[in-house]
């Protein structure tokens, strides 16, 4: 058996854990998979909902922490290592401060956990925006840094909608394999692959009353008369909605707001916030979806139980990788180690290597503690 395993920073609750668990191949009688290995997030109920539903039998292996404080010398040795690093700054919707911002610098703790183990492969993920941020500088010193580290990378900007995901999520993610290895890493392309739309996600099969995370969310009477104004697959603003219930918002008008989803299309993007009309709305009741529902179009199983208030678990949900994209990702790596071949497609994002003998480019400001 050949296992890789697992650290993760950036963990959040899960998703592209759950992923790598179920992540398996067989290639002439040998297993390849992935283990947990360990996992830090900084936010105490990601941390709780992780480790009850990661790693149950080993909590203390999930360090609830800021990364800027983590002692990485304590950490295990790790064959993997995966970190989703924070996308505020680098999400379209804002300012897109990137690397200059509060949060993007933190992709740099990524590099030095690599430098320190130099694990034999990595997953990186973040929005599509971080291509553009600091007029694409940003996402070029991050590809630079993790190539002068030591490995070959692979980014592509993946519509997970295309790998069995009920959601219209567009993520780039960055597959890094050491230098020294005989592989090169494939972009996996699912041919034939059914998009499932979010009727089929939310209603087969129906939820049950008692589930998990599934408590109804009070609509004001307001809101109430106002969606039933928005048909399926229509906003606050494309609807034909009387005087009365149009929103007073002035410059940019953001489609998701009080968006109803199309039942037969996947869902529009699933995010962390949940104020001024953001909940994700279903198609047919005048209503916000509940988490399970949420949880769902990130095919996240419906034993997959989050801790905390409503709305925490809200943003856990809406800041998860989906796990069954990424585990799509994982066989690729997989198959890559195990020489089998696969569907595959060349990188959206181009990136040249440049000398591999480079010094590396670390921001030598952040420091581990």
């Amino acid at each position: 058996m050949t296992n890789f395993r697992l650290g993760e920073l950036f963990c959040g609750p899960g998703g592209i854990a759950l992923g790598a668990l179920k992540a398996k191949i067989e290639s002439d009688g040998e297993l390849f998979n992935i283990s947990h290995a360990w996992a830090n997030d900084y936010d105490k109920d990601t941390c709780e909902t992780y480790a009850k539903n990661i790693c149950p039998e080993d909590s203390k292996s999930v360090i609830c922490k800021d990364v800027r404080k983590l002692d990485i010398s304590k950490l295990s040795d790790i064959d993997a290592l995966a970190f989703g690093f924070p996308c505020n700054d680098f999400s379209l919707v804002g300012e897109q401060k990137g690397i200059d911002g509060v949060y993007g610098p933190l992709y740099s703790y990524g590099v030095k956990t690599l430098q320190r183990f130099k694990p034999k492969w990595f997953l990186a993920e973040n929005v599509g925006g971080i291509r553009s941020a600091n007029e694409g500088n940003a996402f070029q010193t991050i590809l630079e840094e993790l190539t002068a580290v030591g490995y070959k990378v692979t980014p592509h900007l993946y519509k997970f909608e295309e790998y069995g995901v009920p959601q219209a999520r567009h993520r780039v993610i960055i597959i890094g394999i050491r230098n020294d290895l005989p592989f090169d890493f494939k972009v996996p392309v699912l041919k034939n692959s059914q998009i499932v739309t979010s009727r089929e996600a939310i209603e087969n099969p129906p939820i049950s009353v008692d589930a998990y995370n599934h408590e109804l969310t009070k609509q004001s009477s307001i809101v109430v008369e106002r969606l039933k104004h928005i048909k399926a697959g229509e906003n606050a603003f494309n609807a034909n909605l009387p005087e009365h219930l149009k929103l007073n918002v002035r410059g940019a008008q953001i489609s998701q707001i009080y968006k109803r989803l199309d039942p037969n299309k996947p869902a529009y993007t699933v995010t962390g916030s949940g104020g001024g009309g953001t909940h994700i709305y279903h198609w047919e009741e005048p209503r916000a979806l509940t988490n399970r529902e949420r949880a769902r179009l990130q095919t996240f199983p419906d034993d997959f139980f989050f801790c905390g208030s409503k709305e925490s678990v809200r943003k856990q949900i809406g800041m998860a990788v989906p796990a069954k994209g990424v585990q799509v990702i994982f066989e690729a790596v997989l198959k890559t180690f195990a020489g089998i071949s696969y569907d595959s497609v060349k990188p959206n994002i181009q990136f040249v290597q440049k000398d591999l003998f480079s010094p590396p480019i670390v921001n030598k400001e952040l420091e581990f503690v």
